[in-house]
């Protein structure tokens, strides 16, 4: 097991949730989770009450958010109950926005279930909700006391849930860290296989590099933006289609490499590595979406600025930067090959 802090959020990677006694604050907890998780931690579920939440995406909605937290009021939940989220990254944003807003706050942790989760959605303090298809519109700041990433999860992940996970990794190795882009290329085969050393370091690294950047930027006013590298794109295209967000981060990364390469920040060498390395794990890398679809969709994001959005753009493999670029421009340039389809 390792463990990295946070801002007072203790996450420990490689570690069972069998053990999860071990490291919580109160007796008084309540778990939010998901009939398909629920199935694999019965167990765990049993021992606490359990709210149970939807499965999917279309379940990440202020309506799921009054559901929980009615039953919080049903529970009798006070200010020394802790909130523990048992599941994959909408649980993890569910439970922590309904433990953040709830009582003006109660602490809260993730036993974090998905790879996806575990290197992204329950790490860093962002908990959030859709609304209207728009991604993570509604949330707030708030760092979780306890995050375990149990290894034991990925035995029972179905491979598409597993693959989409890559993605964050990807992401994490452009942003900061080449030799751990390396390291994906020289272990994409094993990693697909769910080998336990393998997922373990690809785990502890992502988490570092994130935790790294939001140590020295909780509230993404600066450096944290790059974590958003490709997802500018990415919400963008889930919005639009029925990939997973794994999936559309995929895509979204391709397609800012694509960017990259046409202003000059990055060679066609490194585009093709990024674009190989998503391919051998068998991510998608290309998507038929109508650029004025995309660009509305766009307009809808957080990041945006009146008529510009901030976006991030691969500087070679392991540094990117963060250019505000106006949103006639980036039409134009996802124009500039295919004028009415991305990629």
């Amino acid at each position: 097991m390792k463990q990295i802090s946070l801002h007072g959020s203790r996450i420990l990677i490689g570690e069972s949730a069998d053990n999860i006694r071990e490291y919580l604050p109160s007796s008084q907890v309540i778990i939010i989770t998901d009939g398909n998780v629920r199935r694999h931690y019965s167990a765990l579920c049993d021992a606490f009450p359990t709210i149970e939440i939807g499965l999917g995406e279309p379940n990440k909605t202020l309506a799921t958010i009054d559901h929980v937290t009615s039953e919080l009021v049903r529970l009798e939940a006070d200010r020394r109950t802790f909130i523990l989220g048992v599941g994959g990254g909408i649980v993890c944003d569910v439970a922590g926005f309904a433990a953040s807003v709830f009582m003006r706050g109660l602490p809260f942790g993730f036993v974090s279930t998905s790879l996806l989760s575990q290197v992204d959605a329950s790490v860093g303090g962002k908990n959030g909700v859709n609304h209207k298809g728009y991604k993570n519109m509604l949330g707030v700041f708030a760092q979780p006391q306890l995050v375990i990433c149990d290894p034991q999860s990925m035995s029972t992940l179905p491979q598409r849930e597993l693959v989409a996970g890559f993605a964050e990794i990807v992401k994490a190795a452009m942003i900061a860290d080449a030799s751990l882009f390396a390291y994906l290329e020289e272990n994409a085969e094993k990693a697909l296989q769910k080998d336990p050393q393998t997922l373990e370091h690809l785990v502890y690294e992502a988490v570092k590099i994130k935790a790294d950047i939001v140590a020295v930027d909780e509230r993404e006013q600066g450096e944290r933006r790059k974590l958003n590298l490709g997802h500018t794109f990415a919400h963008a295209i889930e919005k639009n289609t029925a990939l997973t967000h794994g999936e559309a981060v995929s895509v979204g990364l391709c397609k800012v490499a694509q960017l990259a390469v046409m202003l000059n920040l990055m060679s066609a060498g490194e585009q093709k590595r990024v674009e190989s390395i998503l391919q051998r794990l068998t991510l998608p890398t290309t998507v038929d979406v109508p650029t004025p679809a995309l660009c509305a969709a766009m307009r809808k994001d957080k990041k945006k600025s009146g008529e510009a959005i901030h976006v991030v753009l691969p500087v070679g493999i392991g540094r990117c930067e963060v250019r505000e670029m106006a949103f006639a421009a980036l039409s134009y340039l996802l124009s500039v090959d295919k004028p009415a389809v991305i990629l």
